[in-house]
C-alpha cells in the first residue's frame, strides 16, 4: 500500500471496491440474458419455430400469429402486429412471439409480482448452469484460456452482423426503417432517463465503471500504446453500434411495411426487441430456422464475451488485492460462479423477471455514474492531471495533449455530475408494463445501488485511520495533490 504520507491512495482505493461490487451485482443478472438466448437457440432446432403458431400449450385464446404476407389478423382496421408489440394499444390480443417469451420462457403470467416469485423453471436453470460452466472453463486458468475463447466470441458476431445486415436491407420496407433510424428524435433529450441510459450504455459497451479495462490492461506490456488502443476501441465500438442499428431498423421497417403500421408501433425496448420483435421477423423469412440459429448464436457469443470481461475484472482485482486468491484461482472462480448461479435461480423462477428488472435498474445505473465520477475526480484532482500525463509519457513516449487534460479535469466530471443530478431530479419509481413495484422494492434497489457507492468513503476512512502517519499530515498530502 505504501506510506500514506507519500501516497494518497487511500482516498480513492474505495473506488476500486465500488467498481468490483458493481460488476459483482451485474453478474447476478446479466448471465440470465445469455441463458434466455441459449434457451431460444435450443428451441430453434425444430421443423417449425415455436413462436410462430398459437396452438401450443402456453398460448391463450387471445394469441394471434403473424405470418405475413399471406395472413394478417386485423381488428378495427388495425393489424395484429401493432397490437402484439405494444400492449397499450389493445390488451385483447398478443402475438405468438410475445406469448412464447412471456408465457413459455418466463412464465410471467404465473406470478403476481416481485413478492410472488413462484416455482423455479428448471429448463432455464439448466441453461443458466450451462452458461456458468462455459464461463468457468473459459476463465479458470486466467487470461491464457479466456484470450483464446475471445477470438471466437469477439469475431463471430461481426460475421453474423454482416450477414443479417445484407439480409435486412434487401427486405421490402427496410428503407423506411433505416430512414426512421437516421432521423433523430430531439424531443427525447429532455428525458432524464434517456441521459442516464445513454451514459450507462457507454459504460456497458466500452467497459469503464466495471474495472474491465483495468483488468485487461494489467496484462499489457508496460510500454504498450494505450493511446492507440483507446482510440481504436472507441471507434470500433461506435461503428459496431451504428451498423447494428441498420440491422435492427431494417427489419423493423420490413415488419411495419408488411403490417401496414408505423415504425413506432413495431419498435419496442428492452428484452422485447431481442426476444419478441426480432424473432417474430426472423420467423417470416425464408430459411427462418437458419436465421434464428445464427441470430441466437450471435447473442450467445456477444453475451459470453461481455460476461468474461466483467468476471475477469472481479477475479483480477481481488487476486491483486489478496494474492492468496490468485494462488487458488480455480477454486475461487468455482465458488464465485456457484454463488452467481444460486442467486441467478431467483431470475429463473416464474416471477424472476421482476427480480431481474429490479437488478437491471439499480445494480449498475446511478451507482456506476457515481463511481466513474469519483474516479475522474481522483485521477485528475487528487492524483493530479500532470502526474497522470507524466506516467503516460513514460509508458508510450509522449504526453496527452491539452484536449485530453481538459476532458479529464473539467469536461468529464461536470458532464457526469450533470447526468447524475438531472437523472435524480427526473427519477420515477420502478415499474414494468402495468405492474408498479412496491415501495419496499425501490428501497431495496437504492440499498443495492448505495452499497457499492458507500464503499468509496468507508474504505478511504478506514485506510486513513489505519495507515501510519498523523491525520494532519495525511490531509496536508491530499491538499498538496489537489492544489
Amino acid at each position: 500500500m505504501g506510506n500514506q504520507k507519500q501516497n494518497p491512495k487511500a482516498t480513492y482505493l474505495g473506488i476500486g471496491y465500488a467498481v468490483v461490487l458493481i460488476a459483482f451485482y451485474v453478474d447476478f443478472y446479466y448471465n440470465v440474458i445469455i441463458a434466455w438466448a441459449l434457451r431460444f437457440f435450443f428451441a430453434s432446432f425444430t421443423d417449425m419455430l415455436p413462436w410462430t403458431t398459437c396452438d401450443n400449450p402456453w398460448n391463450t385464446p387471445n394469441c394471434r400469429p403473424f405470418d405475413f404476407p399471406s395472413r394478417n389478423w386485423t381488428e378495427n382496421n388495425r393489424t395484429d402486429l401493432s397490437i402484439q408489440t405494444n400492449p397499450g394499444l389493445d390488451s385483447r390480443f398478443a402475438s405468438a412471439a410475445s406469448e412464447y417469451f412471456n408465457r413459455a420462457i418466463l412464465e410471467l403470467h404465473q406470478s403476481k409480482g416481485l413478492h410472488d416469485l413462484g416455482a423455479i423453471k428448471w429448463d432455464m436453470a439448466l441453461c443458466l448452469l450451462a452458461v456458468y460452466v462455459i464461463c468457468y472453463f473459459s476463465l479458470w486458468k486466467g487470461i491464457s484460456t479466456s484470450g483464446k475463447v475471445v477470438w471466437f466470441t469477439a469475431l463471430f458476431p461481426y460475421a453474423v452482423l454482416l450477414i443479417l445486415l445484407v439480409r435486412g436491407i434487401t427486405l421490402p420496407g427496410s428503407a423506411e426503417g433505416i430512414k426512421y433510424y437516421l432521423n433523430p428524435n430531439f424531443n427525447a433529450i429532455t428525458s432524464a432517463e434517456v441521459w442516464v441510459d445513454a451514459a450507462t450504455q457507454v459504460f456497458f459497451s466500452l467497459g469503464p465503471g466495471f474495472g474491465v479495462l483495468l483488468a485487461y490492461a494489467s496484462y499489457n506490456k508496460y510500454h504498450n500504446n494505450v493511446y492507440k488502443d483507446a482510440i481504436l476501441t472507441s471507434v470500433i465500438n461506435s461503428a459496431t453500434s451504428f451498423v447494428a442499428g441498420f440491422v435492427i431498423f431494417s427489419v423493423l421497417g420490413y415488419m411495419a411495411h408488411a403490417a401496414g403500421c408505423s415504425i413506432q408501433e413495431v419498435a419496442t425496448e428492452g428484452p422485447g426487441l431481442v426476444f419478441v420483435v426480432y424473432p417474430a421477423a426472423i420467423a417470416t423469412m425464408p430459411g427462418s430456422i437458419f436465421w434464428a440459429l445464427i441470430f441466437f448464436m450471435m447473442l450467445l457469443t456477444l453475451g459470453l464475451d461481455s460476461s468474461f470481461g466483467g468476471s475477469e475484472a472481479i477475479i483480477t482485482a481481488l487476486s491483486d488485492e489478496f494474492p492468496r486468491i490468485g494462488r487458488h484461482r480455480e477454486i475461487f472462480v468455482a465458488c464465485l460462479f456457484s454463488l452467481y448461479f444460486l442467486v441467478g435461480l431467483a431470475s429463473c423462477s416464474q416471477g424472476g423477471f421482476y427480480f431481474f428488472h429490479l437488478l437491471d435498474r439499480y445494480a449498475a445505473g446511478y451507482s456506476m455514474l457515481f463511481a466513474v465520477f469519483f474516479e475522474a475526480i481522483a485521477v485528475s484532482w487528487i492524483y493530479g492531471t500532470q502526474r497522470f500525463c507524466d506516467d503516460i509519457k513514460d509508458m508510450i513516449g509522449f504526453a496527452p495533449g491539452y484536449y485530453w487534460r481538459f476532458c479529464w479535469k473539467f469536461a468529464a466530471p461536470l458532464f457526469l455530475l450533470f447526468i447524475i443530478v438531472y437523472g435524480l431530479l427526473g427519477y420515477e419509481p420502478l415499474s414494468y408494463e402495468d405492474y408498479v413495484y412496491p415501495g419496499w422494492a425501490n428501497v431495496l434497489g437504492w440499498l443495492i445501488a448505495g452499497s457499492s457507492v458507500i464503499m468509496i468513503p468507508i474504505v478511504a476512512i478506514f485506510k486513513i485511520l489505519t495507515t501510519p502517519g498523523s491525520f494532519i499530515k495525511v490531509n496536508a498530502t491530499l491538499l498538496s495533490r489537489i492544489v
